[in-house]
């Protein structure tokens, strides 16, 4: 098969080495993107005040619920472009570039729309504060404009990790993050626009990445070459994508659906309790990232691996990704604790906030890398084709979970502790289970390729 510009070979040489080198540009540009909204809440928090704060911060959890279905397809795209390039099956590469660029544009539109116009209920739903809903709103209906380009860049980027291309995608929000920072300053600053501003340059700012990312696809030469005169849906690519991605989908958006009971929750205790946790939880989002690039790199290095049928790698893949993992969350975890204090400071000046902020940060930073040991277990079942079986697990052990500790135990004591202790709680539950379906599924493929060899 043609090999396409930047295109790897997951499938053999030192592992460890490769998953590391796969992982590092992933994860750069996950907390690339996760500057652009730090960014946004500096930028509002130190010169727009802590309404404007608590209004740009609180919608994380809202658009999450909306925009991880579409994400989760983009999953989808990346497990079946992986499974393919793999099998060196040059026609079902192209046949997924085209309908995972398509899929992701009429996403991004159907998001565009719904997101605009309900916005505003949205939130009266998540009992958003009255003195922060305005701007709120404001916020989601400018920033859910683009997103069929944020749509774009998810898909096509998702293509390029397929094939081992991570570094290009970060060179593309690179650019963009210059831009994003400069924007805030101007339009927050300069022109006075507050939130208004703020997602303004985050929409610009993405579509320069969307449109980076999109042309490098159009200048390929091999089967990851985008051609945009045969956009369209190829009936066996979507089928496969949407086998894969609506379960990854469905999970990330009622895991938002838990959180967002939980914004709720926390929007019961007002607006300084509110902008704390956005301030904490943008935080931990670099934690987060820079751990689930261990996740995304176990689910296309399995998938590679599936395709090419180097099924004695499985079990390094999985392990060197774990181990990953796990030091990554005990060195970003525990850091952020030992600075929390101080990293909040960058927030907030308001003593209350960054208290507020410290009571989360602890609890979710201090236990981070149990999520990150759960996501890498859960990912390495996709990319061994079980998607539902991970969906489910999730659903049960950590969504329904959360919402029924809300709705027993929180109920008995009403304080922010007794709400942040459920995400560690549900975390290890749901890393048991999806260990011992990772080992169920194990024996079950050694078993199968016994019999084939005897027969």
């Amino acid at each position: 098969m043609a090999q396409t510009t930047r295109s790897a070979d997951l499938t053999s040489g030192p592992m460890l080495q490769k998953i590391i080198l796969f992982s590092i540009p992933l994860a750069a540009s996950s907390i690339l993107q996760l500057l652009f909204n730090a960014a946004d809440v500096v930028v509002v928090g130190r010169f727009a005040g802590s309404t404007a704060l608590a209004a740009v911060g609180s919608n994380g959890s809202l658009i999450n619920l909306l925009v991880n279905l579409f994400v989760g397809l983009s999953l989808g795209a990346n497990v079946v472009a992986a499974r393919c390039f793999g099998a060196k099956d040059e026609r079902g590469v192209q046949d997924t570039v085209q309908t995972s660029v398509t899929l992701g544009l009429v996403s991004g539109v159907l998001l565009a729309v719904v997101g605009f116009f309900a916005a505003r209920g949205l939130l009266e739903l998540m009992s958003c504060p009255e003195d922060v809903i305005d701007l709120s709103s404001l916020y989601l209906k400018i920033y859910f404009i683009g997103m069929p380009m944020t749509m774009l860049y998810n898909f096509s980027s998702a293509l390029l990790r397929a094939v081992g291309d991570t570094k290009r995608p970060l060179y593309c929000l690179a650019a963009a993050g210059v831009i994003n920072v400069v924007l805030n300053l101007v339009f927050v600053i300069g022109f006075s626009m507050s939130v208004a501003g703020v997602a303004l340059a985050t929409i610009i700012s993405e579509t320069v990445s969307a449109c980076m990312v999109t042309r490098m696809l159009m200048k390929e030469q091999g089967p990851l070459h985008l051609d945009l005169r045969k956009l369209g849906f190829h009936a066996g690519s979507l089928k496969q994508i949407l086998l894969i991605g609506l379960p990854a989908g469905l999970q990330s958006t009622v895991f938002s659906l838990s959180n967002v009971v939980i914004q709720s929750a926390i929007n019961s205790f007002g607006s300084t309790v509110v902008a704390g946790s956005s301030a904490s939880a943008n935080l931990e989002g670099f934690v987060y990232t820079a751990m689930n690039a261990f996740a995304q790199a176990a689910v296309t290095f399995t998938s590679q691996n599936m395709g090419a049928r180097k099924y004695q790698n499985l079990n390094r893949v999985v392990i060197n990704c774990l181990l990953c993992a796990i030091v990554t969350g005990v060195v970003l975890g525990g850091g952020a604790v030992l600075a929390g204090n101080q990293l909040l400071h960058f927030y907030s000046s308001d003593a209350a906030v960054i208290a507020a902020g410290y009571d989360r940060l602890r609890i979710i930073c201090g236990t981070y890398l149990l999520c990150g040991i759960m996501d890498v277990l859960a990912s390495s079942l996709r990319g061994l084709g079980y998607s539902v079986l991970p969906m489910v697990v999730s659903l049960i052990g950590s969504c329904l979970l959360r919402l029924v500790w809300i709705a027993t135990i929180f109920q008995l004591n009403r304080t922010p502790f007794m709400l942040y202790i459920s995400y560690p709680i549900s975390w290890i539950l749901t890393a048991a289970v999806h260990l011992a379906c990772l080992l169920v599924v194990r024996h079950k493929m050694k078993n199968k390729l016994k019999l084939a060899i005897e027969n």
